[in-house]
C-alpha cells in the first residue's frame, strides 16, 4: 500500500508581535476583546477520518470571525519524516497556503467567509496517505488575540491511519541539554499505550542502552532517565515500528534523533499544590509549585506559570518567595471543574538554567452545592413519639463529622436544651438525649448553618422541626453476642440480643431478627427467653 507522511499546514504571516496575557489570550498590538480567545471547533474532514475523497475540500471552523489576513502565508520551521531540520520560508502567496508532503510544497487555494477557512488543493490528494494538519497561532481573531496553541488533526485518504511522530524533546540535532532531561515524543494521532514500552521507546549512548521509565499521556511518549545523563556526549533517542496507534496500526520507519549534553542540572519541580489529580479542591484554592533551586522571579510569568480550565485561561497574579511559586486566582474557581495547572521550560533558576521539561498538573474543584436534610426522624410534626427516641436527620451528601456537634444539632423544649450526645454515620447524624424526654411534651430540633459537607460547603439554612411525644418508653437493645464489629468469632456462635424490656415472642421471627453475609442471608432459627433473643 502506498503511505505517505504528510503535514498540512494552514499558516499566515505577521509582523513582529509581543506576546502578552490580558484575560487569558495572546496578542500583538490589537486592542484585545477580553474573555474570547480564539479556538477551533471543528474540522473537514474530522480528526481520525479514513477513506477521505482524494478532492476533499478542507475546512476549518473558528469559535468567531477570524483575520483573514493572517491565513495567507507564512514562514516557519518543521521536522520532515526523516528527521533533518529544513527551514521552508514560503514567498508571498495570495491566498494561499501548502500542504508540506515529504520535501515538496503542495500548494492550494485559500478562501475564508464568516468563522470558516477553506483549502482547496491545486491538484486531487494521494491515495493512501495519511495527513497530519495544523492551524498555527499566528492565526488571529479581528481583535489581534492569537490561537492559544497549535490545533493539529490527522486524516487518511485510505482505509487506516498511519501515525507518525510529529516533534520530540530535544529537537533533533540539539546540544546543552540539561543532566536531568525527561526526553518526549509527540505522535500525530493517539497510540496505544502498551505499545509505548522499553522496547519501542529507546535511549542509547553510543551502543549502550540506557535504563529510563517510560510513561505515555494524550500523544505524547516520556523517557525519564534513571540517573542523569552524562554531559557532554551524544545520545540516540529511538522510537520504533512496534508502536502502534489505536487502530493498530504501526509505524512506518523507525523514528531516529539525536542530541548532545551540556554540562548542567536544570531545576525541577518537587512539589505542587494542590497535588497532581487531587479532588475536592477549594474553589479559594492558591496553587502553587515549589522548585528545587531558587528560581529568578522575572522568569515566573503568567507566559510561563498558567492555569486553564479546558481551553480557558484563568486570570490571576503570580508572586514567588524563597522557593515556591503561587498562582492567586482573581475570582473563585468553578466547583466540579478540572482545572490544569503549567510551568513551562520559559521558567529559569538565578543562573540562567531554564527548567528541564514542561510542568503540568491537574486538579478538581470541589462540588459547592450546599447539603440539604432530606430525612429526619422522628418526622416532621409526629405524635406519639417515645421517650427514648434518638433523634436522626440524614444529608444529602457526605457531611464533615467534626461540624455536626451539641452547637450544629440540638434538641429544645421550649427555651430549654436538651442535654444528649451527638454521633454521625454515613450520612446520618444522630442525637441521643442523656435521659428520656418528657411525656406529651413538644420538643424543636434544629440542624445549623454551622453544618457542613464534607468539602466544606454549609447548609444555606437552618432546618428545623418540631415532634410531640406520648408516654411510653420503647424498647431497646441493651446487649448483643458477638459484640459489634467483633472479629475472629467463633464459626458456630449464636447470635443474641438482649432488650430493655420483655418482647412479645411473636414479634421476634426471620423477617425482624436477621443475618446476612453480605447481601446474602443466613438461614436460621429465632427463639426467645427472658429478655433474650437468639439466632441459630
Amino acid at each position: 500500500m502506498k503511505t505517505k507522511r504528510t503535514r498540512l499546514w494552514i499558516i499566515a504571516t505577521s509582523a513582529l508581535f509581543l506576546t502578552s496575557y490580558i484575560g487569558g489570550c495572546k496578542k500583538d498590538n490589537f486592542i484585545e476583546k477580553v474573555g474570547v480567545c480564539p479556538a477551533v471547533v471543528s474540522t473537514n474532514p474530522i480528526n481520525n477520518a479514513t477513506n477521505v475523497p482524494l478532492n476533499q475540500v478542507i475546512t476549518i471552523t473558528f469559535n468567531e470571525k477570524m483575520n483573514p489576513a493572517t491565513i495567507t502565508q507564512a514562514s516557519f520551521t518543521l521536522q520532515d519524516p526523516s528527521s533533518t531540520q529544513k527551514n521552508l520560508i514560503t514567498e508571498n502567496i495570495n491566498k494561499s497556503f501548502s500542504i508540506i508532503n515529504g520535501e515538496p510544497l503542495i500548494p492550494g487555494i485559500i478562501t475564508y467567509y464568516d468563522s470558516t477557512a477553506y483549502f482547496t488543493p491545486s491538484s486531487p490528494l494521494s491515495p493512501n496517505t495519511t495527513y497530519n494538519c495544523t492551524v498555527s497561532t499566528s492565526v488571529k481573531d479581528l481583535m489581534g488575540n492569537a490561537l492559544q496553541i497549535n490545533y493539529a488533526w490527522t486524516f487518511s485518504t485510505g482505509a487506516i491511519i498511519i501515525s507518525t511522530v510529529i516533534s520530540t524533546d530535544p529537537v533533533n540535532n540539539a546540544t546543552g541539554v540539561v543532566l536531568n532531561k525527561i526526553i518526549s515524543a509527540t505522535f500525530s494521532s493517539p497510540m496505544d499505550s502498551l505499545s509505548i514500552n522499553d522496547t519501542t521507546f529507546i535511549l542509547k549512548q553510543g551502543v549502550t542502552p540506557i535504563n529510563g521509565i517510560i510513561t505515555y499521556s494524550g500523544s505524547t511518549a516520556f523517557f525519564q532517565p534513571i540517573s542523569a545523563l552524562t554531559s557532554n556526549t551524544i545520545y540516540t533517542a529511538t522510537i520504533t515500528t512496534g508502536a502502534k496507534n489505536k487502530t493498530g496500526a504501526y509505524l512506518i520507519n523507525n523514528y531516529v534523533w539525536t542530541f548532545t549534553t551540556g554540562t548542567v542540572i536544570a531545576p525541577i519541580i518537587t512539589a505542587v499544590n494542590p497535588t497532581n489529580n487531587a479532588t475536592g479542591v477549594l474553589l479559594n484554592t492558591t496553587v502553587a509549585a515549589t522548585f528545587s533551586v531558587p528560581m529568578n522571579p522575572a522568569t515566573l510569568t503568567a507566559t510561563t506559570f498558567s492555569v486553564k480550565q479546558g481551553a480557558t485561561t484563568v486570570s490571576g497574579t503570580i508572586s514567588y518567595s524563597g522557593s515556591t511559586a503561587t498562582f492567586t486566582p482573581s475570582v473563585a474557581l468553578t466547583s466540579d471543574a478540572i482545572y490544569t495547572a503549567t510551568i513551562t521550560t520559559g521558567a529559569r533558576n538565578v543562573a540562567g538554567t531554564t527548567m528541564a521539561n514542561t510542568y503540568v498538573w491537574a486538579f478538581t474543584g470541589i462540588n459547592s452545592t450546599p447539603p440539604t436534610v432530606t430525612a429526619v426522624a422522628p418526622a416532621i410534626n409526629a405524635t406519639g413519639v417515645f421517650l427514648n427516641q434518638i433523634i436522626t436527620a440524614t444529608f444529602s451528601l457526605p457531611m464533615n463529622q467534626f461540624s455536626l456537634n451539641s452547637t450544629t444539632f440540638t434538641v429544645k423544649q421550649g427555651a430549654t436544651a436538651v442535654a444528649g450526645s451527638v454521633s454521625y454515620s454515613g450520612t446520618t447524624a444522630s442525637f441521643t438525649p442523656t435521659i428520656a424526654l418528657a411525656s406529651n411534651t413538644i420538643y424543636t430540633v434544629t440542624v445549623t448553618t454551622g453544618a457542613m459537607s464534607a468539602p466544606g460547603i454549609s447548609l444555606a439554612s437552618n432546618y428545623v422541626w418540631t415532634f410531640t411525644t406520648g408516654s411510653l418508653v420503647a424498647p431497646a437493645v441493651i446487649s448483643i453476642n458477638p459484640a459489634n464489629n467483633a472479629i475472629g468469632v467463633a464459626l458456630n456462635t449464636t447470635v443474641a440480643a438482649t432488650f430493655s424490656v420483655p418482647m412479645n415472642p411473636s414479634s421476634l421471627n426471620s423477617t425482624t431478627f436477621t443475618v446476612k453475609q453480605g447481601a446474602t442471608a443466613i438461614t436460621g432459627s429465632v427463639s426467645y427467653s427472658g429478655t433474650t433473643a437468639t439466632f441459630t
